[in-house]
């Protein structure tokens, strides 16, 4: 890969960390900030806690008074378990039982927010985030690692935004977005079978987009917010590897080579987001969310190989579907110093059962959300969330044609996914 792309990619680890597990639909993440996890991120396009707010609704800076800083981190745990049978029409009547277990890896997602308020009109701010990332990795034991053993996403965004306050009703907000992404997906024969590599591509590269939001305030207990992220497209220049593309290379009369530069095109999808909060009492608020991804543009992934072909190969087919994701939630202030928060989320799977893959096993989520803040003093403040995550057991078939014995031959794996997933997040926010 390109050196000076690694090396601005490791920059930004190091000071903001790349996440590498994905507990949203697909390969999203929802968890930016310790504030919303608490709440099962119900509302979030209504809410204004802190500076973290901007990233899921620029327009929501203009209920940030002074200058605000917020970070902190979300530790995840998946447990992600997939098992099944191979088969195939050259054995009749025979399969094989495999398992793989703690496919996806544990990661932890920092976060860091600044906002400050120019004037009664007027403010700006800056978000260091990630809205998309995950790594499964499927070991050599596992039979099925022909179908795909590794799948891995990793992608950092700093994102500037600026919000208007139109009038004591409305407010707008906008916002640009500089991602830096990485990635690299594979497929490998079983350890068994002598664990060589079918077909394995690497890449990173840099791309824009954009997000724009609203914020009503319909009177002064209720209010609704809107939020749209644009559609960020990457092409991740780097190269491939493995038996398939050496046979491609012998095919046009070249000499196998270690590596074959190429490049793979990959879109972060776009969303939308519109929440509502509202302040029952003094004391108790109630928020809601309603979010769409636009998964069905992820329908396969291709490599571009020009030394190899003019054409595209393809990678996987995945025939994605648009995911929708609901969420309600509450906060009680339950002192002058201490709120308690908690949320519950359904987050609807972006793949039909025919489509289900084992290097990204896509499924329905219920979420279960406890949280709270702390106020330590008039300018310094703390939160914190905890969310257990169930993911719906889901089947999974899949079918590749594999040369065995110099034959190609059709090999079935038929199975399902199962699993859990913990997240516990911190966050310190200080006001100016």
């Amino acid at each position: 890969m390109n050196k000076n792309k690694i090396t601005l990619s490791l920059a930004a680890a190091l000071t903001l960390g790349i996440s590498t597990s994905t507990m949203a639909a697909g390969f999203q993440l929802a968890e930016y900030s310790a504030t919303g996890l608490g709440r099962a991120f119900a509302g979030e396009a209504a809410m204004a806690d802190n500076a973290s707010a901007q990233f899921r609704n620029p327009a929501m800076m203009t209920y940030l008074e002074g200058t605000q800083i917020s970070t902190g981190a979300i530790y995840v745990d998946p447990n992600i378990d997939v098992k099944g049978e191979l088969s195939s029409p050259a054995a009749p009547g025979m399969t094989i039982p495999t398992q793989a277990k703690d496919i996806a890896h544990s990661a932890v997602i920092p976060n860091f927010y600044i906002s400050h308020r120019v004037n009664e009109q007027w403010a700006v701010g800056l978000a260091m985030a990630t809205n998309y990332g995950m790594e499964t990795e499927l070991g050599g034991e596992f039979l099925g690692t022909m179908f795909g053993n590794q799948a891995n996403i990793m992608s950092v965004e700093i994102n500037p935004n600026i919000a208007y306050k139109i009038n004591e009703q409305l407010s707008v907000g906008a916002g640009v977005r500089y991602v830096m992404g990485e990635g690299h997906f594979g497929a490998a024969m079983p350890t068994v079978l002598g664990g060589d590599d079918l077909k394995y591509m690497e890449g990173d590269d840099t791309a824009w987009g954009w997000q724009l939001g609203a914020a009503w305030q319909i009177n002064e207990r209720n209010r609704i917010g809107f939020n749209y992220r644009s559609a960020v497209d990457l092409k991740l220049k780097g190269e491939a590897s493995g038996l398939a593309y050496d046979k491609m290379a012998a095919m046009q009369n070249q000499q196998p080579s270690a590596t074959y530069a190429g490049s793979l095109a990959l879109t972060l999808p776009a969303t939308a987001e519109i929440a509502s909060y509202h302040q029952l009492t003094d004391k108790l608020a109630m928020h809601a969310s309603f979010n769409w991804t636009d998964w069905s543009s992820f329908d396969k992934l291709e490599a571009n190989i020009p030394s190899l072909s003019p054409t595209p190969d393809l990678i996987k087919e995945e025939n994605w579907k648009d995911n929708y994701r609901f969420a309600v939630g509450a906060t009680y202030q339950y002192t002058n110093k201490l709120a308690l928060r908690t949320g519950v989320a359904y987050d609807t799977s972006a793949v039909n059962d025919e489509h289900r893959t084992q290097t990204i096993p896509e499924t329905d989520r219920l979420w279960l959300s406890l949280g709270a803040g702390y106020q330590w003093s008039d300018a310094l403040s703390f939160d914190a969330g905890f969310t257990y995550i169930f993911a719906k057991d889901a089947s999974m078939s899949e079918t590749e044609e594999l040369p065995i014995n110099g034959n190609s031959t059709p090999v079935n794996f038929t199975g399902e996914t199962t699993g859990n997933v913990w997240l516990v997040g911190i966050q310190a926010n200080y006001k100016f």
